[in-house]
């Protein structure tokens, strides 16, 4: 099992490894549900721990439906995290109409070179996430999918996590199963859908409280779960 943690800081990003954390997904705006950090931010991260730093690409909180010009300032984050030597980039992009935007998706793929691409939670504003992810399945360069199921928490949305499981099983596509998760719910969630990658935000912070650290401790407690 795959554990993510969120990190808005170098000290969360320190916790989390020293918790066992797999890999980070290193965001500004918590509280937005994750903007793209600052360029100094990703530098010290990716300097301050050795496991996998994946960075939130994402302008604004307003939608996930973006101008020209806002596709523009994401292509060119990309192309700074990628030069800040991060593992990884997570973006989405939906239409007016909530459809997967290939042609955005497109524009910043052509920048991301070798990193490792996370579809994000815009994927659960589509209209249809079956059809989202067998869109996503003709990149090659999209590995994972971070989803709650198409709901307001992965718990809700479990049925949808199987098949989407299921639907990408044996092929470059994983499942990253995140929102609302916690200790006392993780490890049904695990068993009921097979997802082998896991993503928590405030559950492992400190009080859980989403502008406090990550606290050490709650990471560690998930990992020997898990």
């Amino acid at each position: 099992m795959l554990v993510e943690v969120i990190a808005t800081s170098v000290e969360d990003a320190k916790r989390a490894e020293q918790g066992g954390a797999d890999r980070l997904e290193l965001i500004s705006g918590i509280l937005e549900g994750g903007i793209t950090p600052s360029w100094g931010l990703i530098d010290a991260v990716v300097k301050a721990v050795s496991i996998p730093v994946n960075v939130m690409v994402r302008p604004h909180s307003q939608s996930f439906c973006y101008t020209a010009e806002e596709l523009a300032v994401m292509r060119q984050d990309v192309r700074i995290i990628r030069e800040l030597g991060a593992a990884g980039v997570v973006f989405g992009m939906l239409t007016p109409e909530n459809r997967l935007d290939q042609r955005g998706l497109e524009l910043l793929l052509g920048e991301s070179g070798a990193l490792n691409v996370t579809f994000h939670r815009a994927f659960d504003d589509a209209v249809d996430q079956m059809e989202a992810a067998r869109i996503l399945l003709e990149y090659p360069q999209v590995r994972t999918i971070l989803t709650s199921g198409g709901k307001k928490t992965a718990i809700e949305g479990a049925n949808c996590i199987e098949q989407l499981v299921k639907l990408t099983e044996k092929t470059q596509l994983t499942i990253l199963a995140g929102s609302g998760l916690s200790l006392a719910n993780v490890g049904d969630l695990v068993k009921r859908t097979g997802v082998k990658e896991v993503h928590f935000g405030s559950a492992v912070r400190v009080e859980g409280q989403a502008l406090q650290y990550v606290d050490a401790e709650r990471v560690a407690a998930i990992k020997q779960l898990l």
